[in-house]
């Protein structure tokens, strides 16, 4: 039986980010995934902006503010120029939306200036997903094409990962794929996106969003330039999915087309693409919980906490310290479209909880989740 002291099951961008900062305390540290290769699910198919967003302030918008700081900060340590800081220019899409742009001004966080009809940051940027996820986890130990079907928490309260490979600590990172989750309050809702590279002579020189967004130019291929348009956003409601992977079975091939012609449709709305040519389509699903929030911290075990507080499922007031949790069992999930913004950052307050104690915000934790489910339960939980 191999033994590790981290094993993180999931090689999207939060996976990676988590794998980055254990390093720095552990070097045996393995990182999980069933796909061949590091950043093929969502993260693969993501377009990688990194932009302000815009909004009067809230829980969400303040977390997005200081991740944004946090990351472009920590994308320019990685040595290889990974980072594009190009700009984004935020458009309005209609003059309602123009309204509710100007109404924001007094709760912009970041430098700006007036562009044509949007407003241009300097600090909006876009990265390569592949390779920044591999520069992340250069040094990590991989087990790639590894499905992990079960997990057993062991009486030294270590666990089990399909009977033969221990992990002191383990740490879920697994987005949309939560069966591994064996919690009723933990929810995770998909919502599949398209992102496409497209050749074209127009040359962008920077990043813009207005419905969807345009990149600047990538890089070259044909003589042409390469930019990357996205995303659409699709939650298949009234659909049954037993198995987000089988994409080809629910996400149909009209549906892709259609996509392709809404995007071009929406960019063109932006910039002048000249000789479009689609030389690439990405499709995946991110990982959103339901108040939008990321979920960062210790899962809490639902069957211990209620056994041992019974009047809980009444509706009882809850407090923290009435919480019972999964020693050693930690998730990184629903960073939803921004996860290129918020991994790294929500990574690095994970491990400094888990090893120096931290506090992880309390809007983030899985705790939240648990105190709405179990309000609303009347059932009893054996």
């Amino acid at each position: 039986m191999k033994q590790y002291d981290f094993v993180v099951i999931g090689a999207g961008i939060a996976g990676c980010s988590v794998c980055h900062y254990l390093n720095k305390h552990s070097n045996n540290v393995l990182l999980i995934d069933k796909h061949n290769d590091i950043c093929s699910g969502a993260s693969g198919a993501a377009g990688a902006f990194l932009s302000p967003l815009l909004g009067k302030t809230n829980n969400f918008k303040d977390l997005v503010t200081s991740a944004l700081s946090f990351s472009i900060n920590f994308y320019k340590s990685l040595e290889g120029d990974l980072l594009i800081n190009c700009g984004v220019n935020r458009i309005p899409k209609d003059e309602k939306d123009k309204e509710k742009f100007d109404s924001y001004k007094t709760f912009i966080d970041f430098e700006y200036e007036k562009l044509n009809d949007g407003f241009f940051f300097k600090i909006g940027s876009i990265i390569n997903p592949k390779k920044v996820t591999n520069k992340m986890t250069l040094n990590t130990k991989k087990l790639l094409g590894y499905d992990v079907t079960k997990i057993q928490k062991l009486e030294d309260n270590s666990w089990l990962l399909n009977d033969e490979i221990k992990a002191k600590k383990l740490i879920l990172t697994i987005g949309v794929n939560v069966d591994l989750i064996q919690e009723p309050y933990f929810k995770i809702r998909p919502v599949w996106g398209q992102k496409m590279d497209v050749e074209t002579s127009t040359s962008t020189k920077i990043n813009y969003h207005k419905q969807c967004s345009i990149s600047t130019v990538l890089s070259q291929q044909n003589g042409k330039n390469i930019v990357s348009i996205g995303a659409t956003h699709h939650r298949f409601e009234n659909m049954q999915i037993d198995n987000v992977d089988e994409i080809e079975k629910f996400y149909t091939q009209d549906i892709i087309d259609d996509d392709s012609k809404k995007l071009l449709n929406l960019a063109e709305d932006i910039i002048k693409l000249e000789d479009t040519k689609i030389v690439d389509i990405k499709i995946a699903a991110r990982a959103c919980s339901t108040d939008y929030l990321p979920i960062v911290g210790k899962l809490v075990d639902s069957k211990k906490t209620v056994k041992e507080y019974p009047h809980l499922i009444n509706g009882s007031f809850i407090t923290d310290d009435k919480l019972i949790y999964h020693e050693n069992l930690y998730v990184l999930n629903g960073v939803g479209g921004r996860g290129f913004v918020l991994s790294a950052y929500l990574a690095n307050m994970l491990v400094d909880n888990i090893f120096n104690g931290e506090q992880i915000d309390k809007e983030i934790l899985p705790n939240r989740l648990f105190k709405r489910w179990v309000k609303k339960s009347k059932l009893n939980i054996h």
